[in-house]
């Protein structure tokens, strides 16, 4: 990926939670785009509304975020973009539901199926998602239960949706992935490092047709 792919560094906002993983895709991304980064913890005092993307990954301190729920919302409210890849436990994201674990009994529960061609996987083998270095699981263990009328992308076998868009229960977007950030698959060799340029595009892309739905155009 390169600077190609953001429109302005200030536009991506990615909450760092200082855990080796978080700050691994944090410093990559960086050094990629230019993004900008905070520590989470500075988030009480942070005003987010200079940014149209917000990025929160699964090592985040949920208990933090349950008190900052209402800046979260805030930031949905303006028409802005917020993408979760992790477990939830507290209710802190809007339209957001308790991680479900997916019950296991041979490695092909963890297959990944897309349901919904959608540009943020395009080109992407599902099996390079349901495998890593033949191993599988890594992608998704489990799921969210949907808000009303969302979109969902991906799922496992059982049809439980691991990723998916939730457009109603703010007056923003919300991406919703029960797996690892979907922006840390930027560097993956095969088919799966389509997701951080792709996923990119799509927030932009989003983000405008927002703007023109709120204008009535």
């Amino acid at each position: 990926m390169n600077d190609n792919h953001l429109k302005h560094p200030a536009d991506l906002l990615l909450l760092n939670s200082g855990t080796y993983f978080s700050t691994q895709t944090a410093t990559a991304l960086q050094q990629d785009l230019g993004i900008s980064v905070l520590d989470m913890y500075r988030l009480p005092d942070y005003d987010l509304s200079i940014h149209k993307f917000l990025v929160i990954d699964n090592y985040v301190d949920q208990e933090l975020m349950s008190w900052q729920s209402a800046q979260v919302r805030e930031f949905l409210d303006q028409g802005k973009i917020l993408v979760f890849s992790g477990n939830l436990f507290s209710s802190w994201l809007p339209g957001g539901s308790q991680f479900v674990p997916k019950t296991i009994r041979n490695h092909r529960d963890y297959t990944v199926t897309v349901v919904k061609p959608h540009s943020i996987f395009a080109g992407v083998d599902p099996d390079d998602l349901t495998y890593n270095k033949g191993v599988s699981g890594f992608f998704a263990r489990g799921h969210h239960p949907l808000p009303p009328h969302a979109e969902v992308l991906l799922t496992l076998p059982g049809g439980e949706p691991i990723t998916y868009i939730d457009r109603n229960s703010t007056k923003g977007t919300i991406l919703v992935h029960s797996g690892n950030n979907l922006l840390g698959y930027s560097h993956s060799r095969n088919t799966s490092g389509r997701i951080g340029a792709q996923l990119l595009s799509w927030l932009y892309e989003e983000y405008e047709q927002m703007i023109t739905r709120s204008s009535g155009i």
